[in-house]
């Protein structure tokens, strides 16, 4: 669970898995373009695709959320 909060780690991710391959443009944003054009002919590997990269970007939002909701010490 710690791996999952730590703020290094998941920017990380972000920056390497979540972008990769960079050129001719993040893989992840290619894929957002395709699923924001209709999805056509997107088939399960496709899918999996999405998961994989955008999988650190979640994290990222999960950590975000958690850093603004109030904590539970007293």
């Amino acid at each position: 669970m710690q791996l999952l909060n730590n703020w290094r780690i998941i920017i990380l991710l972000c920056l390497t898995l979540g972008l990769a391959p960079f050129l001719p443009e993040p893989h992840i944003w290619g894929k957002l373009k395709w699923i924001a054009g209709g999805a056509e002919g997107m088939k399960g590997a496709d899918w999996f695709d999405v998961l994989l990269h955008g999988l650190p970007f979640v994290l990222l939002l999960r950590l975000l959320i958690i850093s603004m909701l109030p904590s539970k010490k007293e």
